[in-house]
């Protein structure tokens, strides 16, 4: 009985330690998960079970690891936010897959995904013919977000937005897409008050329009 005792203190035990790191990590979909967090997820499970079944080891000495991880998971959450390049070394970014109607097939490769990954991905939205495409984006969660062509009243008057400026770094990619460069976008901000990029946390473009949020920090 006190064989069977001890496992199910250690299995309590570390089933709340576990919860609170998640709680900690923030509220995110399992499909939203970064490669970090998978990290996280499938050690911890592994110490769960080491814990569990290590009758012989010390129950502290198996839990260190646990908090090492929560304190990992912690600092790299804040380096995330605070850093975008940080977060892009860890997460990756975006990958536009298919723009105006056309497959960037380069982009494809260097994200090692394959036209069967993409036409699944579309059907299981419902889209059958490339052609009903506008934009593909591949995000950091392998999720396929998908902007549909409009017809052609409707498109006259509606398209993307594109996000030009994150956490005060100036996205080129939009920029392109928008015919445009960091000169007109620094003109542009002067205009409105806007001196310094790196306060800026976003700011986007659509159908001719800027929306800006300055940074509260």
């Amino acid at each position: 009985m006190e064989l069977y005792a001890t496992i199910i203190l250690r299995t309590v035990i570390s089933y709340l330690l576990i919860l609170i790191i998640f709680r900690l990590m923030g509220k995110r979909e399992i499909g939203e998960l970064s490669v970090l967090d998978l990290v996280v997820f499938i050690m911890l499970g592994d110490i769960a079970v080491v814990a569990a079944e290590k009758q012989d080891k010390p129950f502290l000495e198996i839990l260190f690891p646990m908090l090492i991880l929560l304190v990992i998971q912690l600092l790299f959450s804040y380096m995330s936010l605070k850093s975008s390049k940080f977060r892009k070394l860890v997460d990756g970014a975006p990958s536009i897959i298919i723009s105006n109607g056309k497959i960037d097939e380069k982009a494809m490769r260097q994200q090692r995904y394959n036209f069967d990954d993409l036409l699944t991905q579309l059907r299981e939205k419902g889209i059958i013919d490339i052609n009903e495409v506008q934009f593909a984006i591949l995000e950091t969660t392998g999720k396929l977000s998908v902007i549909k062509r409009e017809n052609k009243e409707v498109s006259q008057h509606k398209e993307a937005a594109f996000p030009l400026i994150i956490d005060g770094e100036v996205q080129e990619d939009s920029l392109r897409h928008i015919g445009q460069n960091q000169f007109w976008l620094r003109q542009q901000l002067k205009k409105r008050g806007y001196e310094d990029i790196k306060k800026i946390s976003l700011r986007s473009y659509k159908n001719g329009t800027l929306y800006i949020d300055q940074s509260d920090s």
